[in-house]
């Protein structure tokens, strides 16, 4: 379903967003809701690929980023691009990084915009010349040494004569002092502080791509800090903070502090299913990339499915995909979950009996290892019994087998089937970790990727393991339990 605007703003209106410091999750609620209503999205080269996802897929996408010394577009163009899209009665999204009016030009192309008689609405976001320190542990005031801060530009506009900055004023003015876009120009920032009374022994701190995987800090002092930063090969967006609150890092840092910080995690679930797994990988610190390999397609009805269900003695589910999908195909026949009869239940693996229970069904059997044999080995008394599995149309022989061999009926049911997912495939060359969760996922990413793979190899059980490995691959992370935080977990005591 495609997002409503909001009531009582008109089309051809432009949103001056402020996208954050780079964290997608630091987006305001206004500034989603216009992302997700836009008929036309225009970005900086610092807007993360997690907020463009978010506009409709049939919003148009203008790319204007701006670099030192390198445009996409002149501001000029920016600003006549926004009214001339806006005057073609479209409702435009113009994200941009950090707060719009913090050295953001929002001001600029608001006035342009005003001048045009065309309407805009200002959604300020979360200024990156707090989050950024923030995010490097170095809080921008504190009670032991800092009551006030500053936020200067550090580089100004190039059509000035000369610099309108006043150095005595800032050396003394605040408490904390930070600059914004000063990487090319720190050296005469440091050396203007110095010469204007700023003592050459204050901290301070360096902090490139602040609050994203790429974040690093380099920590000095008025002295040094601009050598420092030159031989750590620091590379703009840079954030310079000055003052006494730079030596809280030591006891604050915590972003790049998380075990799993830096790592690119390949995630291969289905679209529908990766979502918690990249978030428990983002809270460690990783950067989730998600690249879908497989889809869930629905297979109808059998026509005889509600008399085979009625017929069971048990149900066997075997993944948390099989009841939402069982459950489409009785609503297509005019029935619901009464149909499933007085079956007792078995759920193979913890999360698949978890959605069982959260459905209000009860589980009467479900075995300590998700492994054909063991499941089949440790099933109550399943002689004589009518077994119904629910399962994917490619699921394994193994289970059906195994139990029919202890003398069980085995009704195979297949309710969906998985296939490929059409898409990017991303490059592997700066991936550190790839995630399987099933042995579909390393088929079909095998497919894609046939040739040698340098990554951590992760999978979530033994039987995607094997899987993994009869394909070529080698396991480097397996966990005890098959599920999505144990896996995540088994992650975390690998980079230990």
């Amino acid at each position: 379903m495609i997002p409503q605007p909001k009531t009582g703003v008109a089309p051809g209106t432009v949103f001056l967003v402020g996208a954050g410091p780079g964290d997608p999750g630091l987006l305001t609620r206004a500034g989603a809701d216009a992302l997700a209503t836009a008929d036309v999205l225009v970005y900086d080269r610092l807007a993360s690929p997690a907020l463009l996802a978010l506009a409709r897929p049939d919003a148009e996408r203008i790319y204007v980023g701006k670099a030192s010394s390198r445009h996409a577009l002149p501001q000029e163009e920016i600003n006549a691009l926004l009214a001339e899209l806006a005057l073609a009665g479209k409702r435009v999204c113009r994200l941009k990084g950090g707060d719009p009016f913090v050295f953001g030009r929002g001001g600029e192309e608001a006035a342009h915009l005003r001048a045009r008689g065309v309407p805009f609405v200002i959604v300020p976001g979360v200024t990156s010349s707090i989050a950024v320190p923030a995010y490097a542990g170095i809080p921008v005031t504190d009670r032991s040494c800092a009551s006030s801060f500053a936020v200067i530009t550090g580089h100004e506009d190039a059509a000035k004569a000369e610099s309108t900055l006043d150095w005595a004023g800032i050396a003394h003015g605040a408490d904390t002092l930070v600059f914004l876009m000063g990487l090319a120009n720190l050296p005469t920032i440091t050396a203007q502080l110095i010469a204007n009374g700023r003592p050459a022994t204050t901290p301070a701190a360096a902090i490139q791509h602040g609050s994203t995987i790429h974040q690093r800090v380099v920590v000095g002092t008025l002295a040094d800090i601009a050598s420092l930063t030159a031989a750590a090969g620091l590379h703009s967006p840079v954030i310079t903070v000055v003052g006494e609150v730079v030596a809280l890092r030591e006891q604050l840092a915590w972003f790049d502090n998380r075990p799993l910080f830096g790592k690119r995690v390949l995630v291969t679930r289905s679209r529908e299913q990766a979502s918690a797994l990249a978030h428990l990988l983002e809270e460690a610190g990783a950067e989730a990339v998600e690249c879908p390999l497989i889809r869930i397609e629905p297979l109808p009805p059998a026509e005889d499915l509600l008399t085979r269900l009625h017929a069971a003695d048990w149900l066997v589910f075997t993944s948390v995909n099989t009841l939402p999908q069982l459950l489409d195909q009785l609503r297509e026949l005019g029935a619901d979950l009464r149909a499933l009869g007085t079956a007792r239940i078995a759920a193979i693996g913890a999360p698949t009996a978890e959605s069982l229970r959260q459905m209000g069904l009860r589980v009467d059997f479900q075995p300590e290892q998700a492994v054909g044999e063991a499941i089949a080995e440790s099933f109550p008394a399943p002689a004589g019994q009518r077994i119904v599995i629910p399962q994917a149309e490619e699921a394994r022989e193994a289970l059906p087998a195994l139990l029919t061999a202890r003398g069980a009926q085995v009704d195979r049911l297949p309710v969906y089937r998985i296939v490929a997912e059409e898409g990017d495939s991303p490059a592997l060359t700066d991936i550190d970790v790839i995630t399987f969760c099933s042995s579909s996922t390393v088929k079909h990413f095998r497919a894609r990727y046939p040739g040698e793979i340098d990554a951590v190899i992760a999978c979530i059980g033994p039987v995607t393991a094997a899987t993994a490995k009869e394909l070529g691959l080698r396991v480097d992370v397996e966990p005890a339990e098959a599920t999505i935080p144990a896996l995540v977990e088994a992650l975390i005591n690998y980079f230990k």
